[in-house]
């Protein structure tokens, strides 16, 4: 079966497959996978007529750069006429009026949607356990979470369901879920691509990212969803590189890895050694790897939790039971609409983080928190920049761990946020990151490994991460 979507393409176009065979194809395997709660909706009808008109366009050499890509969205992600709700009961039953950027963007390429996946509430989770719609597991092993809050993106790809998804990074939300899963995922440079007609968690943090089987494919998708955007002033108008033409990655490089990160206390001995072996594959392979001191490892999580839960607290107060989402029906005046809708729509994780962002925004607080917590992460971003500046990549573990088990930390939140301690630092300094499926665990869970650079370096940084995977490979 094919690969990538150039291979599929090229099955297409030799008329030994279509795109109504393929998106049946990946409808039955949805079917098979049910149990893993990866979609939450399927748009099985729509899907095989957008895929005829795509192979209509095929034969008429009108296809565009994604003709025949079943790609799936997180229930993050607005589709004009289509539910979204950030696997939340407060937006139960809600129509988007409009599609994201992205969205418009992968349609007029010629890609076919095939439906909306399963996340954490709002994207706010490690482990794909507080959807409201239920948990996600993991295809390698259905008692084992597949990682968050793109859980229900990556596992799609990694069984097969179709051939990519979009996923939204905050603080990993993109790249934990693909190591998890054995899958490539990347946050690219925040502004890179437009947020616009993306649910907010934390505004000055998500990303949009693609979740591919291959670098190949995540290049053309980035390639295709990047770039100016007159709905969203955040993001760049930095010219799009050809990122799918620029993977060739020949030229000796310097990459750096954090000390602290192989030291760490929580790191685990598997991971740690797959991280030290692919050290000394890129030094024999003619690379520079030199070892770097980055003494702020204990201080990303709570600067980026202070952050993240401010800004959570002010982009969900929209949610009030009045204009659009779940109302309450026990309300009997305005106050009581707003406390009961928000206490029956959003959920333990959700209430805990909104609750925690209004602290630390408090006039009390304010200062004390919030204030520092801009400080700590502009001294971060700084920090980073300077390795940068020596450095071509740097090297380190996507997560402390492969996947642990359905229900191991959800009763302790400190150690579900800890999952995120060596993803946070790319959203906290701004800059594009990849986790590349290089590593299995004795139990045969996979992990990955991950990859950092400059802002708005994309192309190196896919080519790298080919580059890694095929040496880890050999």
């Amino acid at each position: 079966m094919p690969h990538t979507l150039r291979e599929y393409q090229q099955a297409i176009r030799s008329g030994s497959t279509s795109c109504v065979e393929l998106v049946n194809q990946f409808l039955s395997t949805i079917r098979d996978q049910e149990h893993l709660n990866a979609f939450l909706e399927v748009y099985s009808e729509e899907a095989l007529e957008r895929a005829q008109q795509v192979d209509q366009r095929f034969k008429d050499g009108t296809a565009g750069k994604l003709a025949g890509l079943v790609i799936g969205l997180k229930d993050n992600i607005a589709y004009a006429g289509h539910h979204v709700s950030a696997s939340s009961r407060i937006l139960e039953g809600f129509e988007s009026v409009f599609s994201a950027t992205v969205t418009d963007r992968l349609l007029a390429e010629d890609a076919i949607i095939i439906g909306r996946l399963n996340c954490d509430e709002f994207a706010m989770g490690a482990s794909n356990e507080n959807s409201a719609y239920g948990p996600v597991r993991n295809a390698a092993n259905p008692d084992y979470v597949p990682g968050g809050s793109s859980g229900g993106s990556a596992v799609a790809v990694q069984a097969g369901m179709c051939m990519a998804t979009l996923g939204s990074d905050t603080g990993g939300s993109v790249r934990q879920p693909a190591s998890f899963t054995g899958t490539f995922g990347i946050k690219p440079t925040y502004g890179r691509v437009s947020r616009w007609g993306l649910l907010a968690y934390a505004s000055s943090f998500d990303q949009i990212g693609p979740v591919t089987n291959s670098v190949e494919d995540m290049a053309l998708i980035l390639e295709v969803i990047s770039g100016a955007d007159e709905h969203d002033a955040t993001v760049s108008r930095k010219e799009v590189e050809s990122y799918s033409e620029q993977l060739d990655f020949n030229t000796p490089k310097r990459f750096a890895y954090i000390e602290d990160c192989l030291t760490d206390p929580g790191i685990s001995p598997e991971v740690k050694a797959h991280t030290e072996e692919a050290i000394s594959r890129l030094r024999n392979a003619g690379h520079t790897v030199e070892a770097v001191q980055f003494p702020f490892l204990n201080y990303m999580v709570p600067c980026y939790y202070v952050l993240t839960t401010a800004e959570a607290s002010s982009n969900l107060a929209r949610y009030s039971g009045l204009m659009y989402g779940h109302r309450s029906e026990k309300a009997v005046d305005l106050e009581s609409t707003f406390k009961k809708s928000r206490s029956e729509g959003f959920g333990a994780e959700v209430q805990r983080r909104i609750m925690t962002g209004t602290f630390v925004l408090s006039s009390d607080h304010y200062d004390a928190y919030y204030t520092k917590g801009q400080k700590v992460r502009n001294v971060i971003r700084i920090e980073t920049e300077k390795i940068l500046q020596n450095f071509d990549f740097i090297l380190l573990p996507t997560t402390p761990s492969s996947a642990f088990k359905l229900g191991d930390k959800s009763e302790d939140p400190i150690a579900m946020y800890l999952a995120d301690i060596y993803t946070v630092q790319a959203p906290l300094a701004g800059i594009p990151a990849i986790s590349i499926p290089t590593g299995t665990s004795g139990n045969g869970m996979p992990f990955g490994l991950q990859l950092m650079n400059r802002h708005f370096g994309e192309a190196d940084l896919l080519a790298a991460a080919g580059y890694l995977y095929e040496l880890m490979k050999s």
